[in-house]
């Protein structure tokens, strides 16, 4: 098989695993599949355990043991020679001022309830991530004169329909442990199906921008260029047990939703890096070899920025969603309990992890007439 045939079936072979394990699992154990595969989602079925604060300080060092010595290690090369922090390499361009008008009107309108505007009032969503996203492209433009949205355009466009279908994933998972659910205006299945899917375009560029946002920081980049040497992150037998936790975790999380809800934000995760590992492929954690963090660093620090984006404008809106997380949920900043935000970072890995599989798609050498129609088109 080649190299063409390997990358087709690694494409097929993930989204029916990913889809397919979670469904398998509650079906065998005898529980109802239209209860998972209801549209609009709306029916409450999954018991959360109450909160429990052994569960809370477990979590909690399990955040803290990888998380802090990161940030302590980042606050130490702030500010530090040779470079700074801050300081323009380019004039901010033209195109950042609508985003900033725009976000700020968008900002307003989600948060108030002017009668004029009521029939526009439960989309204002896909209008504030857009401003977001051409923001901080712009400021990364500013910082460095470059940002992802005109150095790569053709990969940028396709990051909005691949971000829609992406995020439709995580709706799908999020059905066999319920941990957000939407509240707001009823819609029919169609109304739903289109503006949800604009909503959720917007992922991908924002965490992507974001990343190439953060790594404009001197600081980022030397503390992380040369950090802790990983040796064995390219091993196949890791990815082998990486797709054996994945799979595992994904045909369980519907029968024991209390106690894997996290693997909502890490099963997806270890099965692509664990497909990645075995055909010898680079993945999200390869820099790791030679003590390289920046990507890693930014990523999940850039998806944790835009959570906190996610959560403080949906706390006013009027479609808005809201947490039902077992064993962990007080302490809320916004609607999302506060050990939640940690979800946040392995996401950001995700999203690297499918732009890089959309990347390598479209960079194919026998899928050049893909790019040569994009360029025309």
């Amino acid at each position: 098989m080649g190299e063409m045939g390997k990358g087709l079936l690694k494409l097929l072979a993930l989204p029916l695993l990913l889809v397919g394990l979670p469904a398998l699992g509650v079906w065998i154990h005898g529980h109802p599949l239209e209860l998972y595969l209801e549209f609009p989602p709306l029916s409450r079925y999954v018991n959360h355990a109450p909160f429990s604060w052994k569960a809370f300080v477990l979590y909690s060092l399990l955040i803290a043991c990888p998380t802090f010595p990161i940030i302590s290690r980042w606050i130490k090369h702030v500010g530090k020679a040779p470079g700074a922090d801050q300081g323009p390499r380019a004039s901010f361009p033209w195109w950042g001022y609508p985003g900033i008008i725009g976000g700020a009107i968008a900002w307003v309108l989600a948060w108030t309830r002017f009668e004029w505007f009521s029939p526009f009032q439960p989309h204002t969503f896909t209008p504030l991530w857009l401003s977001f996203i051409l923001v901080v492209n712009a400021i990364t433009w500013k910082r460095k004169g470059a940002c992802l949205m005109l150095e790569r355009p053709i990969f940028f466009s396709l990051l909005f329909p691949a971000s829609s279908v992406f995020w439709w994933f995580f709706e799908y998972l999020n059905r066999f442990v319920q941990n957000w659910y939407y509240v707001g205006p009823q819609v029919t299945p169609t109304e739903y199906l289109i503006y949800a899917s604009l909503s959720f375009s917007t992922v991908l560029p924002a965490v992507l921008s974001t990343r190439e946002f953060l790594l404009t920081f001197p600081s980022l980049n030397r503390a992380f260029e040369s950090y802790i040497r990983v040796g064995w992150v390219n091993r196949r037998a890791l990815g082998l047990v990486l797709i054996m936790i994945s799979g595992a975790s994904l045909f369980f999380i519907g029968i024991y939703p209390n106690h894997l809800f996290s693997m909502l934000w890490t099963a997806p995760l270890f099965m692509i890096v664990g497909f990645q590992m075995i055909a010898g492929e680079p993945h999200v954690f390869s820099r790791l070899l030679h003590g390289d963090w920046r990507e890693l660093i930014a990523a999940s620090f850039g998806a944790l920025v835009c959570g906190w984006f996610w959560e403080m404008w949906n706390y006013w809106s009027l479609t808005k969603w809201e947490y039902s997380v077992p064993y962990v949920s007080r302490f809320h900043i916004f609607e999302m309990p506060l050990l939640g935000y940690a979800g946040y970072l392995p996401f950001g890995l995700e999203c690297v992890a499918v732009a890089g599989l959309l990347e390598s798609l479209i960079s194919h050498p026998k899928n050049a007439y893909l790019k040569e129609a994009l360029i025309k088109a």
